[in-house]
């Protein structure tokens, strides 16, 4: 077997495990899913592993080094990061939707589409930002890479490829919640129990916000 085969091998192994642990991004995407049906659900879901992809990106090119050398840098967008969660967090626990109707209206959508495509662009956005403003995973990226790219290879180019495994990795793992979440959809989508898990999801999100502020640079 090749070193960049071994490479991918043990790479998937580590990344698997962090995949599987629950974290904001299982939070976000059982919520949309939950709330507002399949569709949202994966919305969220490719927005979360696009942010990946974007700090994969920063992490090939050396972008991402700024954030381990800079504790300026990564204070700014770990505050942005944990200000957005609290604020998503907040959000939903003072002003929860009773239904998907509520939700459609506040997306801007109306008419037939409504009820076809309830938010999920908002849902898309929130799993992109939420990625996005998490210095952590750039961090992440630019410390775990490096030891899982074997000598004489492209340094970029492995990075971008174990970010796409990555990513790919953990878009499998949210589809399979999306779907786990299905079946369930008429239960979970009646008023009082979305009203009680934006109220739950809005603490997760808070506690998650919370947990970033306190993060210190490495």
């Amino acid at each position: 077997m090749s070193p960049l085969a071994l490479s991918l091998l043990a790479f998937a192994a580590a990344a698997g495990v962090l995949t599987l642990t629950p974290g904001v991004d299982t939070a976000m995407v059982l919520r949309a899913s939950a709330a507002q049906g399949p569709r949202s659900g994966m919305a969220a879901a490719i927005g979360i592993c696009l942010g990946c992809l974007v700090w994969g990106a920063g992490a090939a090119f050396g972008l991402t080094a700024l954030l381990a050398a800079s504790k300026l840098a990564f204070t700014i967008v770990k505050w942005l990061g944990a200000a957005y969660l609290t604020w998503l967090g907040l959000k939903l626990i003072v002003k929860p939707r009773a239904s998907f109707a509520e939700a459609a209206a506040n997306e801007g959508v109306s008419g037939e589409s409504a009820s076809v495509r309830p938010g999920w662009p908002a849902s898309f956005r929130r799993g992109l930002l939420t990625n996005l403003l998490n210095p952590k995973v750039g961090v992440f990226y630019i410390t775990f890479l490096p030891q899982f790219i074997p000598p004489g290879y492209n340094v970029a180019a492995i990075s971008l490829l174990l970010a796409g495994v990555h990513a790919l990795m953990g878009l499998v793992w949210l589809s399979v919640l999306v779907a786990l979440t299905a079946p369930l959809g008429r239960f979970l989508r009646q008023a009082r129990v979305v009203k009680a898990l934006d109220r739950l999801t809005g603490v997760v999100f808070v506690g998650f916000g919370i947990k970033l502020a306190l993060t210190k640079a490495a």
